[in-house]
């Protein structure tokens, strides 16, 4: 586990009272945080085959929060502390308890893996600590394991297929096969989709489970080919994405007629197996940094640091951490209810999500786009390989509240 602690940022008294009565009134009740510091957790794969969408830049990320947030107050201190749960609940676990029980971490953020998201979620409900989640794929975080402490700033598996699989069975493509990471993010996400399929008519011939961090895929790919499904679906990212859609091209597949299709793709993705081998391939984002200015801004400002361009997830990882921090501002405490009351009470208003508000099922509830990866030629400026193909409205994008399992919404109900 490591540390890094911002210090107090030093203003002179013209640039203080610039700052307008509202911004003092924060400051000045900014007063009651434990251990005279407002301590926030990055955990996450920091080394193994999803360190490159989260991993260290989301550690990064935090980093440019905290700086913003210091820029209008300054006599909060803020620590980020992180570590690697190297994808294991157990490792997520226990790193998590000690940060609640011994370090005095108020927040911990990302997590970025499904099955230690969902070991975490417990521990954070029993000791009233709260969580961010992003990178988080099953619904299960959302629905019938849904905690009010444990916010998802990101997406969901729902949020990623549904859009996509509709569009595409629209146009014809109504059979599909899935290769998937055998863990908690994975199975959920072909169940997810396979509901989809059945609601629009459409057909999965059947799934493949492959292991986190699996280097062989040439087994799943013939059971793919053999299926003769129009679309050969991938539930998996990072590292293992970049090997199977590099093999997918060696075997020659990708001059047949099956269509690949990302389920869960990040621009580091990308990047790692090439234009060449990823142009043309689709996935569901909530955030591009070549979306608009802002955007745009923010990911040179990333890259001056990490050497490369934010993924949604660090993206997410900055909004969160800034919002946690102005909420704790707001209420003049660490304390986790009163952060939460704050948190639900203001809008989300960054280059992330603008206007977006916490769902009651601790969702933030804000835009997605499908994007496809352009052709090498298309490519002029370094990492700008998405062409947005539409925009998905947040109303089409979430899954019915009416709908939903969690048991936050029959709580409220009552």
């Amino acid at each position: 586990m490591q540390s890094w602690r911002v210090p107090l940022a030093r203003f002179t008294l013209g640039l203080v009272l610039t700052l307008g009565p509202v911004a003092l009134a924060e400051r000045s009740a900014a007063a009651d945080f434990s251990g005279g510091v407002v301590k926030i957790g990055i955990i996450n794969d920091q080394s193994g085959p999803l360190s490159d969408n989260s991993g260290p830049g989301s550690v990064v990320a935090a980093k440019l929060a905290v700086e913003d947030f210091q820029k209008a107050t300054p006599d909060i201190k803020v620590e980020i502390i992180f570590a690697d749960h190297q994808n294991k609940p157990d490792i997520g676990a226990q790193i998590v308890r000690k940060w609640f029980d011994v370090d005095g971490v108020d927040m911990v953020a990302d997590v970025g893996n499904s099955a230690v998201a969902l070991a975490i979620q417990s521990i954070a409900r029993d000791k009233n600590k709260m969580v961010i989640y992003s990178a988080v794929g099953t619904t299960e975080i959302g629905g019938k394991q849904c905690s009010r402490t444990g916010l998802m700033w990101l997406h969901d598996n729902y949020n990623l297929v549904s859009g996509s699989v509709r569009r595409l069975v629209s146009q014809g493509y109504d059979s599909w096969f899935f290769i998937a990471a055998d863990y908690a993010f994975g199975r959920n996400m072909v169940e997810v989709s396979q509901r989809v399929l059945a609601e629009g008519r459409a057909k999965s011939l059947g799934a493949v489970f492959h292991p986190l961090g699996n280097a062989d895929y040439s087994s799943f790919l013939l059971q793919a080919q053999a299926s003769k499904a129009k679309v050969v679906a991938f539930a998996n990212a990072g590292e293992q994405l970049v090997t199977v859609m590099k093999q997918w091209h060696e075997f020659g597949m990708n001059v047949g007629a099956q269509k690949p299709v990302a389920e869960l793709m990040f621009l580091t993705d990308v990047h790692a197996m090439g234009v060449e081998t990823a142009k043309g391939l689709t996935t569901v984002t909530a955030w591009y940094w070549g979306l608009n200015e802002e955007t745009r801004a923010f990911g040179q400002r990333f890259y001056k640091l990490h050497k490369a361009m934010p993924t949604a997830p660090q993206a997410a990882v900055y909004s969160a951490v800034l919002q946690y921090l102005r909420a704790a501002a707001a209420a003049g405490t660490d304390e986790t209810n009163a952060v939460l009351e704050k948190m639900r009470a203001m809008p989300v208003d960054d280059f992330y999500a603008r206007g977006a508000r916490l769902r009651a099922d601790n969702k933030l509830v804000h835009d997605f786009y499908l994007v496809e990866v352009k052709k090498p030629e298309d490519v002029k400026t370094p990492w700008d390989y998405y062409n947005v193909v539409e925009k998905i409205s947040a109303d089409d994008a979430f899954f019915p509240l009416s709908q939903s399992e969690c048991p936050l919404l029959k709580a409220s109900a009552n």
